[in-house]
C-alpha cells in the first residue's frame, strides 16, 4: 500500500508525471472541463469533496511557482479567495519557495485550462471557486 498522504490512484499519478511549469485545473462542480485534459471527476454531492480539501491533497506532493484565478473570485466570493489565498501562502511557506498569484478574467481562465495536463473536478458549489496550479521545481 502507498506510503504518502495521497492515496487517489489518479491524483498520485498525475502529480508524479507532473513537470516544471506543467499545469493542473482544479475546478469547481460547474466549470466546463474542455475536451483534451484528462478529467479527473472526485465531485459527489454540492460541497463534497470541497475545493480547499481537493486543492489540500494536492499539495501533499506538487511544487507550485504559479496558481492563476479568475478576477471574478475577488468580488463575488471573497471569503473563498481569501481562504484560497492563506491556503496558497502556507504552501509557499511549506515548501520554502514563493507563489506568485496571477489573475486573468474568467472567459480567459476556461481557455487556459484547456492547455492542463487535467482538471479535477471538486464539488465545490462557490462562484468563481477554480484555480490552475503551475508546477515548480523540488530542487
Amino acid at each position: 500500500m502507498k506510503r504518502g498522504k495521497l492515496l487517489n490512484a489518479p491524483l498520485s499519478a498525475l502529480v508524479a508525471q507532473m513537470g516544471h511549469t506543467d499545469e493542473i485545473t482544479v475546478c469547481d462542480a460547474g466549470l466546463p472541463i474542455p475536451a483534451g485534459p484528462e478529467r479527473i471527476d472526485l465531485a459527489l454531492m454540492a460541497g463534497i469533496p470541497s475545493l480547499d480539501t481537493v486543492l489540500g491533497a494536492l499539495l501533499t506532493d506538487l511544487v507550485v511557482e504559479k496558481v492563476i484565478m479568475a478576477s471574478e473570485i475577488k468580488l463575488t466570493s471573497p471569503a473563498t479567495h481569501q481562504a484560497l489565498l492563506l491556503q496558497i501562502e502556507q504552501h509557499a511557506n511549506a515548501q520554502g519557495k514563493p507563489i506568485a498569484i496571477e489573475y486573468c478574467l474568467h472567459e480567459a481562465f476556461k481557455t487556459r485550462s484547456r492547455q492542463s495536463k487535467a482538471v479535477v473536478r471538486s464539488g465545490e458549489v462557490t462562484p468563481y471557486a477554480n484555480l490552475i496550479l503551475c508546477a515548480g521545481v523540488a530542487f
